[in-house]
This record gives structure tokens, sequence and C-alpha cells, in this order.
């Protein structure tokens, strides 16, 4: 299946040359033309298209990369004049559910299906094909390319109709929020403890409290070390799209509403392109 994929930011660009390595990549564009050259130095030889429209008239199968809803709706815009019945998009960005339905339903005026597909699993994931892809749309639109995006992705769950992937993403940034709060507020306590903390992340690392976060970022948060990752402005848009998401279902989620406050506070401070885990930097004891 000639694949193309839109968008080679952090995630996007280790996707393409796993895709690339697979023997499925057809094409790429990417606003930033250097990127693209870049990626050409590994993945060679590799068709740079001119526009999203070029990159549709010539892919079965398209891959979106991108940051927000806005990007999302300029590249289906910019390519529903040329799409062909029955090219596939798989929108692998965090958008809101709704932006993911009215994308479907444009894109399908042209015969063609389009899934929303987020993924899990941070750049690591993206690097090592360890992303977790949970899909929403039609359903035989996804096996018919499932081989492909294994590639890319160690699991695929299909979660239902259009939006369903997006809401099923949406959990998933809320649990990070509460994950992130639960464990620099822990080894922060640790630190006033005066705590060995290399050997309490390995004890509770073990244990009941063990999680990813904790295993992956422990050592780094209480380094000062703070590489993305997963960047805080990036999870703040996400995290924003979920209490709108939560807002129209009249339902509070006031751990997220307080994980924004804090990341406001760290971009204000010129920490937005650090990783999330650097809400350590304001989990600090008054007698520090």
């Amino acid at each position: 299946m000639r694949t193309g994929i839109i968008g080679l930011g952090a995630m996007g660009f280790p996707i393409a040359i796993n895709l690339y390595k697979a023997g499925h990549l057809t094409g790429v564009w990417n606003r930033t033309r250097a990127v693209a050259d870049t990626l050409a130095t590994q993945c060679n030889p590799l068709n740079i298209a001119s526009s999203p429209a070029a990159l549709a008239a010539q892919c079965d199968l398209i891959l979106i990369c991108v940051s927000a809803d806005a990007d999302v709706r300029q590249m289906i815009d910019e390519m529903l004049p040329v799409l062909a019945p029955n090219t596939i998009i798989v929108d692998t960005s965090t958008i809101g559910a709704d932006t993911a339905r009215a994308m479907a339903q444009q894109v399908a005026s042209k015969g063609a299906q389009f899934l929303d597909a987020p993924v899990s699993g941070g750049v690591e994931g993206a690097k090592n094909v360890g992303l977790v892809m949970m899909v929403g749309g039609d359903a035989a639109a996804l096996e018919k390319i499932r081989t492909t995006l294994q590639a890319i992705a160690k699991r695929i769950v299909y979660m239902g109709p259009s939006g369903s992937g997006q809401a099923t993403k949406a959990v998933n940034q809320i649990m990070a929020a509460g994950i992130n709060q639960a464990v620099t507020e822990a080894l922060s306590f640790a630190r006033a403890m005066q705590l060995p903390l290399e050997k309490v992340i390995d004890v509770v690392g073990g244990g009941a409290a063990g999680n990813w976060f904790l295993n992956h970022r422990g050592a780094t948060m209480t380094n000062n070390h703070y590489a993305p990752g997963f960047k805080v402005a990036l999870h703040h848009k996400d995290l924003a799209i979920c209490t709108r998401m939560a807002h129209e279902a009249n339902l509070p989620l006031p751990v997220t509403e307080m994980t924004l406050i804090h990341y406001e506070k760290l971009m204000a401070a010129g920490y937005g392109d650090e990783d999330i885990s650097a809400l350590f930097r304001l989990k600090k004891s008054s007698k520090e």
C-alpha cells in the first residue's frame, strides 16, 4: 500500500523511519522542508512532496502527525480536492473527538475513510515501534491497513466509531496528569525526608505503586534532567482538550485542572519545551 506521512516532528520523524524500514513509505510532506531533507539522508530514496495535496494524489494511505485541531483541519482541507475514493487517512495527532468526527464526515464525502488513531508511548515508543494506537472509525478500514500500522505500533486497538480513538486518548492524558502529580509529589516528599532517592525509586518502583513514569522518569527528574519525552506545552494542549470534552459532559476534572495551572506556571517560566516530569520543579518544601 502506497503510504505517505504528513508531519515530521518529534513523533512523525521516527514513525517515518520505521515505515521506510518496513518498506511502506512512499513519500512525506513537512512544513519545514529542511526537516524532510534531513529524513532523506536516512531514508534514501525518499519522495518529498511539494504539498499535502501532492502527497495525497500519490498515496492510498496517509498518516497525519501534527500538533492541533487547526493543523488537522488545514491538512484535510488541502487534500480534499484530490482525495481519491477508498483512500484511508489515519490521524495520529491528539485532537478533540468532535474534530475527528467532523473530519471523518468531510473525508467520507469523497468516498474515503478517516480514522482517528492517536498514540501513546512518547518519543521512545515512536523510535522503538513501541506505540499503542487507539483507533476510532470504520473497523473494516482499519483491518485493510493493520499490517502497515504494525510497522509503527506494538498494539493497535479498535475502540469504536469516529471520535472513539480521541476519547480514549483523552482518558490516557488525564491519567498521565494524575500519575505525574502523584510521582512528582511523592518524590518531593522523599527528598524532604532526606531519603536516598535512587533507592526510593528502585524499591517503590518494584511494588504496588510502581509505574512506567516513575521507572523511566524518576532518576532523570531527581537529577534535574528534563529532556522530552513528552513536552509540557503539548500535554497542556491535550489537557485543555480533555477539559473541554469533560465540560460538555458536565464532568469535573479537578486533578487535570490543577495540572493545567501548574503547566502554565512552568511555561511562563520558560520550561514549556521540557518533559512533563519538569513538574518536579514546582514540588519543593518550604524548607528547601
